[in-house]
């Protein structure tokens, strides 16, 4: 029992020793490797002339950075316009190849980013002009760009303005400023513009598509709606909604009231357009809700829109009684209890402004205006009473003018910025907190920036980016700057970016394919340069409903696992620390991610209808930070359709010659379809027979046979034709001296290229004896 135990103990003891000595060898780190899998879709194989075949390429990235993928559109078959689909993130063109590129491919393809906008400094060139608000507007990588139109200028004008907030720079596409015309299509440059800007101009966004921007635009013969398309860019049309003539001379900015906008016209009348239609509305212009101002070049005033009704500010120029009147848009008239215009403030006061009142709940309860001159803030509910000032316009001093403001609201907390400038201020701003009825806790009672070209900004307005959680203000300085609404502090030291993520866009095959999200991630941030307890992440459906996330890890991730929305937009606004982060060619970026199959790239072929097309084949390559690769290749035969079929003919003959030598292979004949009396005997009693097959067809023939039912002598193959081509064979018969005639059919049997199995039509030909001439 000892021996058999130790035996075993020696062995087990011969292998520990092996595994150690196994285990002390090292593996060799594999580099990491891309992928390209190539498939189709939509044809059978063999496929037929004028098919439409869909290209599949999935792609498998194996390290991060900057990515490429060419694929050939193979002889036989031309790419179909539009058909060309590519992940988000990607750069889809088409052409020849077609290509898709990405800057910068993160977690196997599988994540969509944006680059965080820097802390925005001033910069006094960036306008180059008087405009009034800037226009915010992110490219698809996550740049910030500030968009402003040049106030009360002529049409001709060069008047539109983009700034680049990530580098503080005029964005690419100059030179700067552009016109604005009423004909779609890319921006012009110089004195080519149709269209003057209003005095204070207010804009809307479009809700379908936010890149496009509708404003109010004069033009030689009419008043209306034009629009802005900032991502592609260029304008977007003009659509007139009143003859310039008489008082009609311009007319406020715009507002939306459901699927409507509204503007007021210097005659007082109302005017109206229809976003989903482009078309104006039934019955506008509608009845005026303010006297006209006596202008004969400007509308001086400005719009709100409070619980769905319109609210118009003016001043006549010249003197008078500044007022604000109220327009239904559900009756198509003045509001009930506005029958005429109510008084905003003295005779010779004048206004830039009519902004929205709130309760403390948040709720929208009237509407507002602050004139200038002995400086009166007027406030009236929607159905006509009075309500109070809010304290903090009303305390402005004489001579200050104000504009309209920037609305920012969290929660029921609704905070109202208003620009100013004149009397004591070269430009400061205002903030109101309608939840207090107070000025803003945490920010000077008159928010001025000596840090902006110093301190002359002559404020107009502002614009909130909610990722970052600043705003971006502008003024008759001409210098774009940003400012904390926390703070008042300029510029905003905080990031923000915005991602919209679903998954299933990054696949075209039309297939399910299962996916998790994994985790946000800064990209290019130091943790320690950030205040991520301080930071926000907010997160919301594709039906903008809010999703529970949780906020920052201490390493700058977000866990995202426990989502399950089909698709998912993450805002991060972040309280940085400091901005060492950005600068120096580094620019950091918010990436969402998830896990699931290859994203792929789709694209589709017609075949050609030529019948010399037999096949199609695709394969495509790429290069990324693991090199270059290439995809396995897809070929599908093509079987030829009914203009494609084969035409091939067989001729059966005889040898009609009293010579030997002429009925041999290649002989002289002559060659016919029946023998002459007599002939057989001189030959021995043979017949000689000749089988052509030829092939008339526009297509080739492979695997091609002789069938002949008499003489198996004739029976060849198998060969092949191409179109055009003939085979000749030569065979005879023996001992044929009976009194009855013999006839011999023959055909070819054949396959068409990527077809089916063929036969020919019967061919004859007759040997001959003494029946024949009897009969």
């Amino acid at each position: 029992m000892l021996v058999r135990r130790r035996l075993p103990a020696m062995v087990l003891a011969g292998v520990l020793a092996g595994s150690t000595l196994t285990a002390a060898v090292p593996v060799a780190a594999q580099p990491p490797v891309s992928t390209l899998t190539k498939s189709v879709q939509g044809v059978s194989d063999p496929a037929s002339h004028g098919d439409v075949a869909s290209w599949v390429v999935s792609y498998a990235n194996g390290a991060n950075g900057a990515a490429s993928i060419t694929d050939p559109i193979g002889p036989g078959q031309t790419l179909l316009a539009g058909s060309l689909q590519v992940p988000p993130g990607w750069t889809g063109t088409e052409g020849n190849p077609v290509t898709a590129t990405h800057p910068g491919v993160r977690n196997g393809g599988k994540a969509l980013s944006s680059l965080l906008t820097p802390p925005v400094q001033a910069s006094a060139s960036s306008t180059g002009g008087d405009g009034f608000t800037p226009i915010l507007q992110r490219t698809p990588d996550g740049r910030l760009q500030a968009w402003n139109v040049y106030h009360h200028l002529g049409a001709a004008a060069p008047k539109l303005v983009c700034t680049d907030l990530t580098t503080s720079s005029l964005c690419a596409g100059g030179p700067w400023p552009k016109p604005l015309n009423t004909a779609p299509g890319p921006f012009g440059t110089g004195n080519t513009g149709d269209i003057a800007s209003p005095l204070e101009p207010q804009y809307v966004r479009d809700e379908a598509n936010p890149a496009r921007v509708y404003y109010s635009a004069v033009t030689a013969s009419s008043i209306g709606v034009a629009c802005l398309d900032l991502a592609a860019p260029g304008n977007c049309g003009f659509w007139p909604l009143m003859p310039r003539a008489g008082q009609t001379v311009e007319m406020a900015g715009l507002v939306q009231v459901g699927g409507n906008l509204y503007g007021v016209s210097t005659s007082g009348n109302v005017v109206c357009w229809t976003i989903a239609t482009q078309s104006a509305c039934g019955g506008q212009p509608y009845a005026p809700i303010v006297p006209f101002n006596g202008s004969n070049s400007y509308y001086q005033g400005a719009l709100t829109v409070a619980g769905g009704k319109v609210f118009a500010s003016t001043s006549p120029f010249g003197g008078g009684v500044p007022r604000l009147g109220c327009f239904d848009p559900g009756t198509n008239a003045a509001c009930a209890g506005w029958a005429a215009a109510k008084q905003i403030g003295p005779s010779g006061n004048y206004t830039y402004n009519a902004y929205t009142a709130y309760s403390t709940t948040g709720a929208e309860i009237g509407a507002c205006s602050s004139t200038t001159g002995q400086n009166v803030t007027t406030c009236y509910a929607i159905d006509g009473s009075s309500l109070p000032a809010p304290t903090t316009p009303a305390g402005l001093e004489s001579g200050v003018i104000s504009f309209n403001p920037e609305v920012i609201r969290t929660g029921d907390r609704v905070r109202s910025f208003i620009g100013i400038w004149l009397g004591p201020y070269a430009g400061a701003a205002v903030c109101h907190d309608w939840s207090t009825g107070t000025s803003c806790a945490g920010v000077p009672l008159r928010i001025t920036h000596p840090t902006v070209n110093g301190g002359d900004t002559r404020d107009y307005g502002y614009a909130y980016d909610a990722p970052t959680g600043c705003m971006i203000g502008l003024g008759d300085a001409g210098v774009l700057f940003s400012m904390d609404p926390d703070t008042g502090a300029s510029p905003c030291v905080r990031s923000g970016a915005s991602v919209s993520l679903t998954p299933s866009q990054f696949y075209c095959d039309g297939k399910p394919h299962a996916t998790t999200y994994s985790k946000a991630r800064l990209v290019g941030v130091t943790p320690a340069n950030v205040n991520l307890g301080a930071s926000t992440v907010k997160a919301v459906d594709g039906g903008g409903n809010p999703v529970t996330v949780p906020g920052f890890a201490p390493d700058g991730t977000v866990d995202l696992t426990g989502v399950t929305a089909s698709s998912l937009t993450l805002t991060t606004s972040l309280v940085l620390n400091n901005a060492s982060d950005f600068g120096g060619g580094n620019q950091p970026s918010l990436a969402v991610e998830f896990n699931g199959d290859a994203p792929q790239m789709c694209f589709r072929t017609t075949i050609s209808a030529e019948c010399t097309v037999t096949s199609v084949a695709n394969t495509a390559n790429g290069t990324d930070a693991t090199g270059g690769f290439s995809s396995n290749t897809v070929t599908r035969q093509v079987a030829p359709g009914t203009a494609c079929l084969p035409n091939v003919v067989v001729n059966k003959e005889i040898c009609g010659s009293y010579t030997p030598a002429n009925c041999k292979a290649g002989g002289a004949g002559p060659w016919v379809k029946q023998a002459p009396v007599g002939v057989l005997g001189l030959l021995n009693a043979t017949a000689y027979w000749r089988v052509t097959v030829t092939n008339n067809g526009p297509i080739p023939i492979v695997d091609a046979y002789v069938v002949d039912d008499v003489e198996p002598a004739c029976q060849t193959g198998p060969f092949t034709l191409q179109p055009g081509e003939s085979k000749v064979v030569y065979c005879s018969t023996y001992a044929l001296l009976s009194l009855f005639p013999l006839t011999n059919n023959a055909k070819a049997k054949y396959t068409p290229v990527n077809g089916t199995r063929t036969y020919s039509q019967w061919s004859s030909a007759k040997a001959c004896s003494l029946l024949c001439v009897l009969g």
